[in-house]
């Protein structure tokens, strides 16, 4: 075996380990986190009626189950993030190309971009509702304005930043507009992209939740409003875990993404 195949092994065995390290203070933290919890709520050093405790959340997890009610609501809210975040990643990634090709439009729409991007969207709630109704397009519409602002203003800045000199090379071989983006602009900014839809993803889960407190009579979000409504502070709790297994889990299919 040759130096370099036993330095790429010691490497690759050095990674793997490194990687099983993180990955077990990772689900360390999280045990050690629940235990104490639980711990805490066992020997009344924390009120259980307002901080629950993970037994309390389990037992009303399995309830929910139970009843049918589980799945329906993390089936809507699960559907309505995907549809979210299919036409903010679709309609991002066309204004940001059309940005990117028509310049002056470009400049002309920048404030405005900025304006919107800042804009709390929560405030504009009440139009949303008289305008798209108490029901779901009122949701998908309230994520959109929190996802894709974000989604346009990072992809466009990473078309425009790309490497001058590569660009410059491909016009001088004849390139075109079109052939300069699909060959230089687009792959040098998967990296970008990939990274945007992270973001991008919690950004629709937010949206959706904040559409669903506001209109829903489904999903985990009318389940934490209405779980805040009686009090019942274990229901709300366990919504808001369960969200965050959601969030983890979509980010781990978006980090596939190569």
């Amino acid at each position: 075996m040759t130096t370099c195949s036993v330095e790429q092994t010691r490497f690759l065995k050095q990674k793997r380990k490194e990687k099983r390290m993180i990955q077990f203070f990772q689900i360390l933290l999280f045990v050690s986190f629940i235990i104490i919890w639980e711990l805490l709520s066992q020997k009344h050093f924390i009120n259980t009626f307002l901080y629950s405790s993970p037994s309390h959340m389990i037992q009303t997890i399995y309830q929910l189950f139970l009843n049918g009610n589980l799945l329906h609501h993390i089936g809507i809210t699960f559907m309505e993030i995907l549809i979210s975040f299919i036409i903010s990643v679709l309609l991002g990634l066309i204004i940001s190309i059309l940005l990117w090709r028509f310049p002056i439009f470009s400049k002309i729409i920048d404030p405005y971009l900025t304006v919107l991007n800042s804009l709390p969207k929560v405030a504009l709630g009440p139009l949303i509702i008289i305008w798209f109704g108490a029901k779901i397009h009122s949701i998908i519409f309230m994520s959109l304005l929190i996802s894709l602002f974000v989604t346009i203003i990072n992809i466009y800045h990473g078309f425009i930043h790309t490497d001058h000199n590569l660009i410059t090379m491909a016009k001088s071989f004849g390139a075109n507009q079109w052939q300069v983006f699909y060959t230089i602009i687009f792959p040098s900014n998967i990296p970008t992209i990939i990274s945007t839809l992270k973001v991008n993803i919690s950004m629709n889960l937010i949206g959706v939740i904040m559409g669903e407190l506001l209109v829903s009579k489904n999903g985990l979000g009318y389940l934490i409003m209405y779980g805040s409504q009686i009090f019942n502070l274990d229901l709300v709790l366990s919504c808001i875990f369960i969200l965050c297994i959601i969030s983890y889990f979509l980010y781990l299919c978006i980090n596939k993404i190569k």
